[in-house]
């Protein structure tokens, strides 16, 4: 009954994730690694740095991803649909909410309410995600390799694909010796 656990646990991710991928992915993990032990927090961030280097939507690849690992083609397509069916289904029926109540300062106010904590929840992430590197590479190295990708990002205005794969070069390359 493993796939039942795969469309539950990506169902209410997804349900709850207020945003699209980005606001999901802290939901998912919650999901993935401390609530049903799919994959550690190491396998987590390598999958969601790849995942993030590929086009699409990011929510759909780690459910692809995580689906097939626990329960191969039937786990991917149950993984998948309860991914994408509560996107699908808030979609149709708030946009039609929200078109009908834009003007309404209640509805202004819960679109801009909500992303502080969509805010929190990402910078949670990013703690729990830099815990393994910092732990493995070290402070400094993790806190050198961070500022370099934002000001890549920020100021050079590079592609973030681009950055991982610069990312994974330098790992491949360089901390093959020290690691």
């Amino acid at each position: 009954m493993e796939w039942l656990k795969l469309i539950y646990g990506f169902f209410m991710a997804n349900l709850l994730g207020y945003g699209g991928g980005p606001s999901s992915i802290p939901l998912m993990y919650e999901e993935i690694v401390p609530h049903y032990g799919w994959l550690t927090d190491q396998e987590f961030s390598n999958m969601l740095a790849l995942g993030n280097a590929l086009p699409g939507p990011i929510a759909t690849k780690i459910a692809v991803f995580v689906g097939y690992d626990v329960y191969g083609w039937l786990g991917m397509t149950a993984a998948l649909i309860a991914t994408v069916v509560p996107s699908a289904a808030a979609l149709i029926i708030l946009l039609g909410v929200m078109q009908k109540y834009k003007q309404s300062p209640v509805v202004k106010g819960m679109t801009l309410l909500v992303q502080p904590v969509i805010a929190i929840m990402m910078i949670m992430l990013t703690l729990k995600m830099a815990k393994g590197p910092a732990e493995t590479i070290g402070i400094w190295q993790t806190l050198i390799i961070s500022a370099i990708a934002f000001w890549a990002i920020q100021k050079l205005k590079l592609h973030p694909a681009l950055v991982i794969l610069a990312a994974f070069a330098y790992g491949g390359l360089v901390l093959r010796y020290t690691v």
